[in-house]
């Protein structure tokens, strides 16, 4: 176990570091047993990283309080180290030893290709900044999907290690996320190198960030084309193209930004036809980006081919190759999260302006964008080897029009609460339903079924016109 002096400015950086997905706090005094919660809960999901002897934010001075002897820490390495069901393999252990304020314990937990248990049979997975205890089928789905063999780890026959010593675009992601450290110990202590034959090699994750043109590297297919088509059909013909599909290259940080700025270059003063009338594009930016980050950092590299963009007139499709990863289904891919790249997703969002700023809420941030600007939501839908997400031009229906409809479409639906146009809208503000009922009511539309009804019990029934 290594032990070492801090960082330039390492002090500050822990006080100001946020727990998430990929980071933890923890006080010298928990106790090993929930300690090891945390641990099993990394190495199930997509790895982390822990540091010991660190107190909660609330707390607002002296939050750094450190072992006084490394010794303090055994029973907690023994309980994480040898008492996990199995082991977790390749834990990066050290002593970050900060003076008076003692000993900090780091541990940096790979993402395992087993799934583990507590000492006490417990089960648990790292969402976000939480862990959530999992038992049953979703144990049995979670040790599927760790089975797969992981793309981004596989090592490249025809790149060396000292290709990136002097390598710029490698050199201003150190510079970025402050690292010092020599260039072979950076790439292997981000798990940038694989074995080959016993070798050292640089890995597919390495080269998709790192390598000035990644797509001259690897032997799969891995840029993104973007395409701008003058029609509504799903099916195209070469002249409604508007221009030649424009393919973006290069490293997988710089195709996010290019692609973002293309299509909203592309969009840009475009107008489409929306029931016979000419409306402007109305996507909100940030749906886009979430979009396009999701498909390039999910997407499966082992496929041999590209991400899509196709802008049309009525919508935006994007095309990411791959089937859902692990246990992720259109029916909890709201709810879950799985990567296909915990690799290549843990070092973008290691910068300090990251694309993938929310891990594992992407999606939910291009619904609620989607919702803000009056459109329906993305339609996500998997394919025979790849995940298309379409955002369409398509207004969501008014609170008031989801209300007549209701009342006017089944004899059998007589009267509407506020809590049933709340289920049918998905609105969840019930000050904006009280208003569209007030809107009804004014116009003459609907009229309450019982004046004296508790605000519970409050209910409105359409207004007879016979």
């Amino acid at each position: 176990m290594e032990t070492r002096l801090p960082g330039k400015d390492e002090y500050k950086k822990l006080l100001d570091l946020k727990e998430d997905h990929f980071n933890d706090l923890k006080s010298k005094d928990i106790k090993p047993s929930k300690l090891q919660e945390t641990f099993v809960a990394f190495a199930n999901a997509d790895g982390g990283e822990i540091w010991i002897g660190v107190e909660d934010e609330k707390k607002t001075k002296d939050r750094l309080k450190g072992f006084q002897t490394k010794e303090e820490a055994n029973d907690i390495l023994h309980t994480v180290l040898e008492l996990t069901e199995p082991a977790v393999e390749n834990v990066d252990v050290e002593f970050i030893d900060f003076n008076d304020k003692g000993f900090v314990l780091h541990l940096n937990i790979p993402k395992s290709s087993k799934v583990h248990y507590c000492s006490n049979g417990d089960c648990f997975l790292r969402i976000n900044a939480r862990k959530d205890k999992i038992k049953g089928d979703r144990i049995t789905q979670l040790g599927y999907a760790k089975g797969a063999l992981v793309y981004e780890k596989q090592p490249i026959d025809i790149l060396d290690v000292d290709e990136f010593e002097y390598n710029e675009i490698l050199f201003d992601y150190m510079v970025r996320v402050k690292s010092n450290l020599d260039v072979p110990i950076f790439l292997k202590k981000q798990r940038l190198l694989s074995f080959r034959e016993k070798e050292l090699k640089p890995n597919v994750a390495c080269a998709l960030l790192f390598e000035e043109e990644p797509q001259a590297t690897l032997d799969t297919r891995c840029a993104i084309k973007v395409y701008r088509l003058l029609t509504s059909d799903d099916t195209y013909k070469r002249e409604q193209l508007k221009e030649a599909p424009k393919t973006i290259n290069g490293p997988i940080e710089n195709q996010i930004h290019e692609a973002i700025k293309l299509v909203n270059e592309l969009l840009k003063d475009t107008s489409i036809t929306v029931n016979g009338e000419l409306e402007k594009f109305i996507y909100p930016s940030k749906a886009i980006h979430e979009i396009l980050v999701n498909a390039v950092i999910h997407r499966d590299y082992s496929l041999n081919d590209d991400i899509h963009i196709r802008i049309f007139d009525n919508r935006i499709e994007v095309i990411s190759p791959g089937k859902l990863p692990g246990y992720i289904t259109l029916n909890n891919i709201y709810n879950e999260r799985f990567s296909r790249n915990p690799n290549i997703v843990r070092l973008l969002h290691n910068l300090p302006d990251p694309v993938n700023h929310d891990i594992g809420e992407g999606l939910d941030t291009v619904k609620n964008e989607m919702k803000k600007a009056g459109l329906i939501d993305p339609i996500i839908e998997e394919l025979d080897n790849s995940v298309k997400i379409t955002i369409k031009h398509k207004r969501l229906a008014s609170l008031e029009d989801i209300i007549l409809n209701y009342l006017s479409e089944d004899s059998s639906n007589s009267t509407i609460t506020n809590r049933m146009v709340r289920d049918l809208s998905g609105e969840d503000d019930v000050n904006k339903i009280k208003k569209a009922f007030q809107k009804l009511r004014k116009l003459g539309k609907i009229e309450p079924v019982d004046e004296n009804a508790s605000a519970f019990n409050f209910s409105y029934k359409i207004i007879d016109k016979a």
